[in-house]
């Protein structure tokens, strides 16, 4: 398996292949679909300062369960992606490099992905207790009143993914 160092950058993206086993050790952002809303609606107020610099940054589309005793997260495991779907040319202009989450995307994420240079990755869904293991730190920095849907900064530590769609445009699901 390929071990990437997160936050990407675009010599390791252009190397990936769709379909490649992938690793990931480093800081990731979830946001869902309540996130996403929020961040659109505030991309557009010139004057609010979004939580993150997204630029090189990855979001996994995942919404956390509370951390049990001695866990830095409870399950993570991955969101239907298709729902970011509507939000995510956006957010690749704001510098997103790299995104998780389970299911295919549209065309027209495809074509922002070749456009901006990104990679989606696809993590196993129902994997949600095991893939917390991989996540060694937690916190929440955005959006609070969101809940699960809150923004997190996570840590991850050899997080297994697969390449969905790589930067050429090449899928796993043609």
């Amino acid at each position: 398996m390929k071990k990437i160092i997160l936050p990407l950058n675009n010599i390791d993206i252009k190397k990936l292949r769709a379909g490649e086993k992938v690793l990931l050790t480093g800081p990731v952002y979830t946001a869902r679909d309540a996130a996403h809303k929020r961040i659109a609606q505030s991309s557009k107020l010139k004057a609010w300062k979004l939580p993150i610099d997204w630029k090189g940054q990855t979001i996994y589309y995942a919404g956390p369960a509370p951390a049990p005793k001695g866990m830095p997260i409870g399950s993570c495991g991955p969101t239907t992606s298709s729902r970011m779907d509507r939000y995510t040319p956006l957010l690749l202009k704001l510098g997103i490099k790299g995104m998780i989450g389970k299911g295919n995307r549209s065309e027209d994420v495809k074509k922002a992905i070749i456009r901006s240079g990104a990679v989606y990755f696809v993590a196993v869904g129902g994997t949600g207790a095991l893939l917390s293991r991989r996540i060694t730190k937690a916190k929440v920095i955005a959006f609070r009143d969101l809940g699960p849907e809150a923004i997190y900064e996570l840590e991850l530590k050899d997080f297994p993914v697969l390449v969905g769609i790589n930067s050429y445009g090449k899928s796993i699901y043609k």
